[in-house]
């Protein structure tokens, strides 16, 4: 379905965004309403002070009305991704207020996914072998969709740690999805909308940060960064790898992190300050160099996606395998200097 025709459309539609997160983030600093949820600093935080964390609630509301107000038809392609990230949003203000066991929120986070793994797995079993592939087949690749949805929704929120890092990562990434898709389609528009509204949200969210996004916005947005990429897969607007390697910074970083964790058998849905933008953050560049440092990351991983989506096999795999190495080594060298700097009590002074 054509919708916004021209790239000059989409780029309304991310301004209308950012304009609308941004004055709905100031009416709730101004009445106090964004105070309804405050993220308490403790042990394992990387805060000193109080800081509201509603600013997710701005931002999904506003990306998804500059989304709808572009497409009032609600193609299935929009409904099936907007929809399962509002009720994450829903489920994560309820845990930003209230706290909810690991128990509720992976399965309903798995059950949000459920919807889009089927709809890709169906489409590529019905491309592929004829659409013959086996009831079996069938259901090891929704499985398979789901969790790795799953693993991105919450890799989102294991990522926000730092003011402006998560904010920083969704107007690239997802930025870089939009320039990707053709632009007329609602893939697009969400893609756009999404980047414009953090871009709203990062005027408040710059370091020292004045909110944080809260479950209510990291969770839905870890959701779409899985889900646009799979449904652009699905309709061949770039390869399968093409969306983890724009948002690379972070999968590899949550991807060790949670790897070293558990293979020293912790807890690893407990709050820590294990990860490497942690660690660099601690041992001196503070909130805003380690964000620069990521967001430097990220523009590169996004360059590199968008060069060589329409490579050959062969020569996008070297590149991609560059890139993983370089990320792994840096992952390396933060390790080994967190290892001579004890500067874990330290904390770090907004």
């Amino acid at each position: 379905m054509t919708i916004l025709t021209t790239p000059w459309q989409l780029l309304a539609v991310a301004a209308a965004a950012a304009l609308l997160a941004a004055a709905a983030i100031a009416v709730m600093r101004r009445t106090g309403w964004g105070a309804a949820a405050l993220d308490q600093p403790n042990a394992r935080s990387m805060h000193r002070v109080p800081v509201p964390r509603t600013g997710g609630i701005a931002l999904v509301g506003a990306l998804l009305l500059a989304a709808l107000s572009a497409d009032a038809r609600l193609p299935d392609e929009l409904a099936l991704l907007w929809l399962p990230a509002l009720v994450l949003a829903l489920l994560g203000a309820i845990d930003d207020r209230h706290g909810l066991p690991v128990r509720v929120r992976l399965p309903v986070q798995l059950a949000a996914a459920l919807p889009v793994a089927w709809s890709v797995a169906g489409a590529v079993a019905s491309s592929t072998a004829g659409g013959s592939a086996s009831a079996l087949a069938m259901a090891a690749s929704i499985v398979l969709l789901a969790l790795a949805i799953g693993w991105s929704t919450n890799l989102y929120n294991f990522m926000d740690g730092i003011d402006g890092l998560a904010g920083t990562m969704a107007v690239i990434g997802f930025g870089a999805l939009a320039l990707a898709c053709p632009p007329g389609t609602t893939l697009a528009v969400l893609a756009a909308a999404t980047a414009g509204a953090a871009i709203g949200f990062l005027l408040f969210n710059r370091p020292p940060a004045r909110i944080f996004l809260g479950d209510v916005g990291s969770i839905p947005l870890g959701f779409l960064a899985a889900g646009i990429g799979l449904v652009g897969w699905r309709d061949g607007y770039w390869p399968l790898w093409f969306a983890p390697l724009v948002f690379l910074p972070f999968v590899c970083d949550a991807s060790v992190t949670l790897a070293l964790r558990l293979a020293r058998g912790e807890r690893v849905w407990t709050a820590h300050r294990q990860h490497a933008y942690q660690k660099l953050a601690l041992l001196g560049l503070g909130h805003g160099g380690t964000t620069a440092v990521y967001g430097a990351l990220m523009l590169a991983c996004a360059a590199i996606a968008l060069t060589s989506r329409d490579w050959p096999p062969a020569r996008a795999s070297i590149a991609i395998a560059a890139i993983i190495v370089l990320h792994l080594f840096g992952y390396g060298w933060v390790a080994r200097r967190w290892r001579h700097r004890q500067t874990l009590s330290s904390g770090i002074v907004r």
